[in-house]
């Protein structure tokens, strides 16, 4: 079973077709609503859309951060998508009182000066660290679908980036942990990839 957390923001069920559509069989795609229902899962999905600091006021109401957090621990494998790929870092310009999860290192800043706010638009990805599993397959210069004001920071764990008003993260890793600031599900062909990519490191 593969875990896709729901905390009661934005439409989910997206994320959880395109996983299931890629998955094997024997593998279900469950929308999580409570710690209990996340339990025995084999990998754990971590979606968001909108701001910030109301995904994760969210997500600790819920109480699918320990999820989260257990999860990353236990080395489950574990993606974070869009929002949820900044709700791993320390905290966002976008809400600076909000604390994030603290699983990734660095502040989540604002786009930079002279670009559209925010970047909805298909870009192309620079693969930075071939030996990533989740981007077995993608190659340079693949398209992948953006919607976000605010990027992750640069660092140890960016596999890939994009080009918008400079380099930007588009991907990170990290031991059992992987994120995309772009949105999988709806990034056709290549999010289709990755999103198999990471079902089948779950059944791994």
């Amino acid at each position: 079973m593969i875990a896709v957390l729901d905390y009661g923001i934005g439409n989910l069920r997206s994320a959880q077709k395109a996983i299931q559509k890629v998955s094997g069989d024997g593998v279900e795609v469950r929308l999580a609503t409570t710690a209990a229902e996340a339990s025995g899962a084999a990998g754990v999905v971590l979606p968001g859309v909108g701001a910030f600091g109301a995904c994760m006021e969210a997500l600790r109401r819920a109480g699918l951060d320990a999820v989260v957090k257990d999860a990353v621990g236990a080395g489950l494998p574990f993606l974070g998508i869009c929002v949820g790929m900044q709700m791993l870092f320390d905290g966002s310009d976008e809400a600076p009182d909000v604390p994030g999860l603290g699983v990734l290192s660095g502040q989540v800043r604002g786009l930079p000066a002279g670009v559209k706010r925010p970047q909805m638009q298909w870009n192309r990805l620079r693969v930075r660290r071939p030996d990533d599993p989740l981007l077995a397959g993608v190659s340079d210069g693949d398209w992948t679908y953006f919607v976000h004001s605010y990027a992750p920071p640069h660092g140890a764990h960016t596999s890939a980036t994009t080009d918008y008003g400079g380099d930007m993260v588009a991907a990170a890793w990290r031991d059992n942990v992987w994120a995309t600031q772009f949105h999988p599900e709806k990034s056709g062909r290549v999010g289709l990839r990755l999103l198999s990519n990471f079902a089948a490191l779950a059944e791994r």
